[in-house]
Formats: C-alpha cells, sequence, structure tokens
C-alpha cells in the first residue's frame, strides 16, 4: 500500500496586476509570475495551474499553495523575478513533504519571507 503524500499544487492568479502595471506591456504580472513559476516547478513534485482572480487584488501578485488533507496558503505581495519563482516552488516542495503541510520557518525560502496573507485549515473528511 502506497503512503505517497497528496499533491501539492501552486495556483498562480495569471490576472494580477502590480500598482504601476502598463497595459501597452501586454502580459499581467499574474501571466508573467505565472510563466516563471511554471518554468521553476518543471521536474519538481508539485503542480502548477493558473486561474483568473484569485480576489487578493490589494495583495497582487498572489499564488495558493494547497493539498488535501493539508494545511492551505495563500501568499501575495510578491515582485515578479525568478528568485521569487523559485522561492515560491522551493517552499511549495517543503509543503509537499510535510504531513501537516505546515513548514517549519526556519526553512522557508527568504523569497518567501513576509508574503503569507492567509492560512487555512483542511476541510474536514466527512460531514
Amino acid at each position: 500500500m502506497s503512503t505517497q503524500s497528496p499533491t501539492t499544487w501552486i495556483t498562480i492568479c495569471d490576472t494580477c496586476k502590480r500598482e504601476g502595471w502598463d497595459a501597452a506591456s501586454g502580459a499581467t504580472d499574474g501571466e508573467r509570475l505565472a510563466a516563471l513559476v511554471e518554468a521553476a516547478a518543471k521536474d519538481m513534485p508539485v503542480r502548477t495551474r493558473r486561474v483568473s482572480c484569485l480576489m487578493g487584488c490589494q495583495q497582487g501578485c498572489n499564488v495558493a499553495v494547497q493539498a488535501a488533507g493539508k494545511l492551505n496558503y495563500t501568499l501575495g505581495r510578491f515582485e515578479v523575478s525568478e528568485e521569487t519563482a523559485r522561492g515560491i516552488v522551493d517552499w511549495a516542495v517543503l509543503h509537499g513533504e510535510s504531513a501537516t503541510g505546515q513548514v517549519p520557518y526556519r526553512t522557508w525560502p527568504q523569497a518567501v519571507k513576509g508574503h503569507f496573507v492567509t492560512r487555512h485549515p483542511p476541510l474536514p473528511d466527512a460531514e
């Protein structure tokens, strides 16, 4: 019998626009961050997906890190950079390795420190 941990997902808001976003640039800040996170997650034990609007516009750029049966997190206020994307993915990998989704602060990548917006308990198994 497998004891494989549930898949950890990184959900990236692709409609996020940071203050000063220039429509002439084409892609939204969220689309740019999503592309960087997707590239950083390639060959890593996490999955990514894009959604249009996580409703955290005041906190953009936003991502959610989730797995069934674990604590789930929303992170935001990110600059768009490869360092940011790598930090998000590295933290999500640690989340995936944790039985509860809780990751010891001392192991957090610097790029995610100060970016946590909310933490949600896992949904109950039954009604």
